[in-house]
């Protein structure tokens, strides 16, 4: 379950933005939301899973900055991985571009391209070994006041990625997902995620191998507001693979540090 956790929280990380001050609007766990960064507003999140049959763990942390307005998001992630067998380290550095192509008031859509830098060790099974390329499509539809939904599809292309031996070859990941979130009030909201990966795995003597995995992420989140404009959104879920034993269910933790910078 970690292998494939940590990559969907590499192929979708928490990209978004608060569109109503004080309603939490940006904040998913395993979903990409389709909301750019609003002008002048800064977000910092940090994610931390556990999976206790295991043993192992993984943190993220999250950046993200609006480019002169709405339209235009930068950002980038930093993971840090404990992998069986191995001590904990970081992951592969990502680095984010996201266009606000549709911002109304039920529909949303932010494409993201994103680059992989091979900042993890491979040795170690922590990085590919390789600069990747990442393509995620984020869509975001408002049902009512008080259900929203997030749909996801994209794919991730590596070159010569390397496995902990040194061999060579080129892979492809697809992620795909849903969720549905229930806004009992604007500061306090009950989530359900379903998020799957299509993964090749490089093998020893440059072959591929490919793994599937579908995890179910129900959880829910509080936002807490202050004067100054800062809101900090806490979150917790409890992650299971859909095809693996009851003991392999994790823990996830969220927090959020979203304020304002310079003159608004």
């Amino acid at each position: 379950m970690l292998r494939y956790t940590l990559a969907l929280l590499l192929i979708a990380p928490a990209l978004c933005q608060s569109e109503e001050a004080g309603q939490i609007s940006d904040n998913s766990f395993l979903i990409e939301e389709a909301y750019n960064q609003e002008a002048g507003v800064v977000q910092h999140i940090s994610t931390f899973m556990y999976v206790k049959k295991a043993d192992t763990w993984s943190y993220t942390f999250t950046q993200e900055w609006p480019f002169h307005d709405q339209t235009h998001q930068l950002s980038y992630t930093v993971p840090i991985l404990d992998v069986p067998g191995s001590q904990a380290g970081f992951g592969d550095v990502i680095l984010n571009y996201r266009y606000q192509a549709v911002a109304g008031e039920a529909v949303a859509f932010s494409p993201r391209v994103s680059l992989l830098l091979p900042t993890g060790d491979y040795k170690k099974s922590r990085g590919a070994g390789a600069t990747g390329f990442q393509l995620n499509l984020p869509v975001s539809v408002a049902l009512s006041n008080r259900l929203v939904t997030h749909w996801n599809l994209g794919a991730t292309l590596t070159p010569r990625a390397r496995e902990a031996g040194g061999s060579r070859a080129d892979t492809t990941a697809y992620n795909y997902g849903g969720s549905i979130i229930y806004l009992a009030s604007s500061t306090f909201n009950l989530m359900l995620e379903a998020a799957g990966t299509h993964l090749q795995l490089v093998q020893p003597g440059g072959g591929k191998s490919g793994a599937d995995s579908l995890i179910i992420n129900p959880g829910v989140r509080q936002a807490f507001n202050f004067p100054s404009g800062l809101q900090i959104v806490a979150g917790l879920a409890v992650p299971f693979e859909v095809r693996a034993p009851e003991h392999t269910r994790g823990v996830f933790l969220y927090l959020s540090f979203e304020h304002p910078f310079g003159q608004r």
